[in-house]
Parts: structure tokens; C-alpha cells; sequence
């Protein structure tokens, strides 16, 4: 048996094979810890906060924490590591879901919600993010979504939600439809649907192509509330900025309805002293008339 030496003491040859393997394990785990990427999973609303509008026959909170959950198994099958900011029905701040979601260095924060709306035929799916670095993010996950269920195709949009604005990581807040919706609805209802979404999802995260995806609808027209795109594409909503030309016609209207308006009031005035004048002489008249 071949011996090495270790500070002066015999090493058998066997030991130092156990040994070099034990180190190579070690290191081999540090660099997967350090690669392993982290998805931080944000179930939208919880606890007293219900979610959607009053009167909503469907709870939001229950049916986004299902989807997160079942987004969770698909993405730890896949080799992620998952962290939920709520994993039952509490409230949680805003404040503390950002401040757990930075807490992770290079994670990828998602949070998914459902969508509500005063009338019940609006429809479609919808993703938000804010930052530059977030919309390639966005994108993956609105396509993925918009091609596995079977409504209309709302956009992405750039909004300063708090979740989104405050974050240090890539992240996007989906909506995946309408509670208030008749159709998507009793679809959200159901076990396996809330299972595609979140499959649907997944892939987004992961960058994987999605299938046919609809053309934006009639309900994404531009929007003034959507702040000006980075990026181009089909699916982003883009806001028109305000020119110039338009700034100044709007000035020019203003300045011309508030001339019209002193004006009007001018002649008004003017007409009711006339009018005043006018009665004080027949009065005047009535009275010197009576008096003689």
C-alpha cells in the first residue's frame, strides 16, 4: 500500500482517495448553492384582505395561493429553490414582501394575482413589471400564460406598483384573468386550470417558448395610466407621450375657452347694469309721476 505524508504523518492511499473526493463533494455543492437560482413566489392579497371588489362572489387570496403553491412543486421539481412570501391565509404588508423578496441576491420575484372589474365582460390576462431589467421577464411569463388559457390577450404593461418599483430583483406581478368574469371565473374555480396556470408560468420563468399567443385585444388599447415602453413588441402596451404641438394646442384652448369665459362674464355684467340702469329710470319715472 502506497503511503503519503500530511505534515510529517503517513497518509494510506486510500484515505487520501476518500479524502480528495470528500473535498471535490464540497466544492461541487458550493458551486451548485451559488448557481441555484431563487424564485421568490408571491401570492397576491391574504388574511383580511380578500381581494377584488366589493361584493366579489369569488375570493382572490384563496385561488392566487393555490396557483403559487402549485407553482412552487413544479418549480422545485425543476431544481429551483422556492421561497413563498405567505404560505396560508395571513396578511402580509407590501413592505414585508419586498423586504423578504430583496433579501435573496439574484432572485426573481413573481407575484401572481387574479383580476376584477365593475363589468363582468372585461376579460383577458395581463402582466405588469417596472424595472428595465424585468421585462424580458414579463414577457416570457404574460406569453407562456396568454397561450394556455383560453381568453383575450390584455398586454404588458410598465406600471410603478409598489411590489415591482421596490424591488432590487427581476420581477413581474400576472394577472391571470377575471374573477368577476363569468367564463374565467368558474374556470379559476377549477383545480386543473389553476394547475395550467401555474405550469404556464413556470416556463415563462424558465424562458421556454410559448405556443400560438393572441394578438393584443380591443381592451389593451393605449392607455394614458401605462407609463412609455423601453422595449418594443407585440404585446407591450405602449402609452402615447404628449407632444409639443399637442402641449401647446391644449394651452392655446385653455388660454382661448378662458378669454371666452371673461368675455361672456363681461357682457353678462355689462347687460345686468343695463338692465339695473334701465329699471332705476322707470322707477324713477313711476315715482315722480305719482308724486305729481
Amino acid at each position: 500500500m502506497t503511503n503519503f505524508s500530511f505534515r510529517g504523518a503517513p497518509i494510506s492511499t486510500r484515505f487520501a482517495s476518500f479524502l480528495f473526493a470528500a473535498i471535490a463533494v464540497f466544492f461541487a455543492s458550493e458551486m451548485r448553492g451559488q448557481s441555484l437560482r431563487t424564485i421568490v413566489i408571491d401570492p397576491g392579497h391574504g388574511g383580511y384582505d380578500r381581494g377584488g371588489v366589493p361584493g366579489q362572489r369569488i375570493s382572490e387570496k384563496d385561488k392566487t395561493l393555490d396557483v403559487a403553491r402549485r407553482l412552487r412543486r413544479v418549480l422545485d421539481d425543476a431544481g429551483y429553490r422556492t421561497v413563498m412570501t405567505r404560505n396560508s391565509d395571513d396578511f402580509v404588508s407590501l413592505g414585508q414582501r419586498v423586504a423578504l423578496a430583496n433579501s435573496y441576491r439574484n432572485a426573481t420575484f413573481v407575484s401572481v394575482h387574479f383580476n376584477c372589474a365593475p363589468r363582468l365582460g372585461a376579460n383577458g390576462i395581463e402582466t405588469y413589471y417596472y424595472s428595465r431589467d424585468s421585462a424580458s421577464l414579463a414577457a416570457g411569463v404574460h406569453r407562456n400564460v396568454v397561450a394556455s388559457a383560453p381568453t383575450e390577450n390584455r398586454g404588458i404593461r410598465r406600471r410603478g406598483f409598489f411590489v415591482l418599483r421596490k424591488s432590487a430583483n427581476p420581477s413581474v406581478l400576472v394577472e391571470c384573468g377575471f374573477l368577476t368574469n363569468p367564463t374565467e371565473g368558474a374556470l379559476a374555480q377549477r383545480p386543473d386550470y389553476r394547475q395550467k396556470l401555474a405550469e404556464a408560468i413556470a416556463r415563462g420563468i424558465q424562458r421556454q417558448p410559448a405556443g400560438r399567443v393572441r394578438p393584443l385585444s380591443r381592451e389593451a388599447a393605449v392607455s394614458s395610466e401605462v407609463l412609455p415602453q423601453p422595449f418594443n413588441g407585440g404585446d407591450f402596451v405602449r402609452a402615447v407621450p404628449a407632444t409639443r404641438h399637442s402641449l401647446s394646442s391644449s394651452r392655446h384652448r385653455s388660454s382661448k375657452s378662458s378669454k371666452l369665459s371673461k368675455a361672456s362674464h363681461h357682457r353678462k355684467k355689462k347687460k345686468t347694469s343695463s338692465e339695473d340702469d334701465s329699471s332705476s329710470t322707470r322707477n324713477k319715472t313711476k315715482t315722480n309721476t305719482s308724486e305729481s
